[in-house]
């Protein structure tokens, strides 16, 4: 009866790595919640150079998961892995607190900072992938409890996303450029106490439904139940084809610097291609194996259209959310950071929601195949711009709308993610061969650096407002105020001088009535600034938000149509 009830609900391994990684996220979305804050206003860089470190931050983080799955897979196994990722990031957070400590000696913080970056992103390239590839390990081949299972880790993920900025922020972010380092050392005791939980609880809990440890030894030493298991696992790959892979490599990012992609977004382009190439080329793998890796490979290239799409949220929606949302709740207006939180909610509410419904269709056997519900997820992202886009049209620079359309957009995009995220980290899971099991799941996360470095190609096109320089020294006049400190910036169109809205400081305005006419008075002398991408014209904020409903929305349907051939290609793994 004891057995039936366990395998009828999850094993208690999976609610290890549930709060281990709860606190690793807490710790990094804590850190990141306060780490441009702390480059603009601590050391005082600008904020084209602090977005400029912070987004490459942010790809590389996404990139070394590659690393750390190829050592894990190889040499280490996952146990060792997160144990060391997890030191290096701790120290990697302590690294930012004492950078938060000397921040007035700006040369000394930038140095310390540096150091600390450096380990929080190759300790993430050792923790991340190898937490995701253990929690399939827990299930026996063809538990249909593993969609689930991910849905549950992944509502782990988003808990600690959650509370991460409200801690952090709370007690960093307090207008005193000394406290950021409270941030930080709150960010490594999450850390900390992440490391303890997975090292005291691992040996009891983290065990196959066998018993068996699960991550002790490298995957390459581990046979699958297609092979005998007294037989190791080998991978071969003959000099040749490793000097190959590396020109192609050497070659790709030569051109993507050509194209103008600067040394770290060429390197992650170029290593989305070459990285994937090389593993698939390898002569062990049987062709099966090799077609579901292609399975696994061609998801993750429409996932990055995803994820460029989704994470608009930590800029142009920012933008948005900070200058046309009307934010007053109650008399008060909400800051707009806030609106980053309402993603991390929606997961936690509705996860269980899916895992319920995952589960509900399972026990029918109508539960859709991993790339049908990656197509739903794209389908539900641009349905979600579909809603800001109607509620944007025809709406003036000067007009702010109500915050429900951004609400709205924000829940539709969980759902979509919900669809997308975890199931992908199911499919890496159930598709790829033990042997490159973390190393497959690092190409996943390789998708998701690609896709960070397009958003922000992305974000660019967000539509620019430029105001006459003749209207705004008009301004600066008549309040004897310094509104726009930097008219050098100022760019001709069509024989006229512009300002980008960017470069205005209303903050020295201080009577509400005095802001608003100023506002008026500005905005009634302004123009938006035609981009275009790909000949797609973008004017103002509904063409803007059009483009990822033409985006997401044909990858979508092209992935939809692509599913039946892909569940063929996944040889009877759903």
């Amino acid at each position: 009866m004891e057995q039936k009830q366990v395998q009828s609900g999850h094993p208690k391994g999976l609610y290890v790595l549930f709060i281990t990684e709860m606190w690793e996220r807490f710790s990094y979305y804590g850190m990141r919640a306060i780490f441009v804050l702390f480059l603009t206003k601590a050391l005082l860089y600008d904020k084209a150079f602090g977005s400029d470190i912070y987004g490459s931050y942010t790809g590389l983080v996404y990139l070394t998961p590659l690393i750390g799955g190829y050592m894990a897979d190889r040499y280490w196994g996952n146990r060792k892995s997160i144990i060391v990722g997890g030191i290096m990031m701790a120290l990697g957070q302590f690294l930012m607190f004492l950078a938060g400590s000397f921040y007035q000696n700006v040369d000394l913080a930038r140095i310390i900072m540096m150091g600390g970056l450096t380990m929080l992103i190759i300790g993430n390239g050792f923790f991340k992938p190898n937490i995701s590839t253990m929690v399939g390990q827990l299930y026996t081949k063809g538990d249909k409890r593993v969609d689930s299972a991910f849905t549950i880790f992944y509502m782990g993920i988003n808990l600690g996303a959650f509370f991460a900025p409200l801690v952090c922020g709370y007690i960093g972010d307090t207008g005193d450029p000394g406290d950021f380092k409270w941030g930080f050392l709150a960010a490594c005791f999450g850390m900390i106490l992440s490391l303890i939980l997975f090292i005291s609880l691992k040996d009891k809990y983290i065990v196959t439904p066998e018993g068996a440890a699960i991550g002790g030894k490298p995957n390459r030493n581990i046979a699958t139940s297609d092979i005998d298991t007294a037989k190791e696992v080998k991978t071969e790959f003959t000099n040749g084809q490793i000097m190959t892979w590396l020109g192609i490599e050497v070659g790709l990012f030569t051109l993507f610097m050509l194209l103008g992609q600067g040394i770290i977004g060429s390197f992650i382009f170029s290593l989305s291609i070459a990285a994937p190439g090389f593993i698939i080329s390898d002569r062990s793998l049987t062709k099966v194996e090799k077609q579901r890796i292609w399975v696994i490979y061609i998801v993750a290239f429409f996932v990055i259209f995803f994820w460029a799409a989704f994470e608009q949220a930590g800029a142009a929606l920012t933008f948005f959310a900070a200058e046309q949302t009307d934010r007053t709740l109650f008399g008060n207006e909400i800051p707009a950071s806030y609106f980053q939180s309402v993603n991390a909610v929606a997961i936690v509410i509705f996860a269980g929601v899916f895992v319920a419904l995952w589960g509900f269709l399972g026990k029918r056997n109508r539960e859709p195949a991993s790339p049908y519900k990656q197509a739903i997820g794209l389908f539900l992202l641009a349905l979600g711009y579909v809603v800001i886009a109607a509620g944007v049209k025809g709406i003036d620079p000067s007009t702010k709308v109500s915050m429900m359309w951004l609400l709205g957009l924000y829940v539709i995009h969980t759902f979509g993610e919900l669809c997308l995220s975890p199931i992908g980290l199911s499919m890496v899971n159930k598709l790829a061969p033990v042997k490159f099991a973390s190393l497959l799941m690092g190409v996943w996360f390789l998708s998701t650096a690609s896709a960070n470095k397009f958003a922000g190609t992305l974000s660019s096109y967000y539509p620019e407002t430029m105001l006459v320089v003749s209207a705004v020294e008009k301004q600066q006049t008549e309040k004897a105020i310094e509104i726009c400190p930097k008219l050098d910036k100022a760019e001709d169109i069509n024989g006229t001088k512009y300002v980008s809205i960017d470069l205005i400081n209303l903050d020295g305005i201080k009577d509400k009535v005095v802001k608003e006419d100023v506002v008026k008075n500005i905005f009634a002398n302004s123009v938006i600034k035609e981009k275009s991408f790909i000949g797609y014209k973008i004017n103002d904020l509904y063409s803007f938000f059009m483009l990822f409903v033409v985006m997401a929305g044909v990858a979508s349907v092209i992935l939809f149509f692509l599913s039946k051939k892909l569940l063929a290609m996944m040889n009877g793994v759903r």
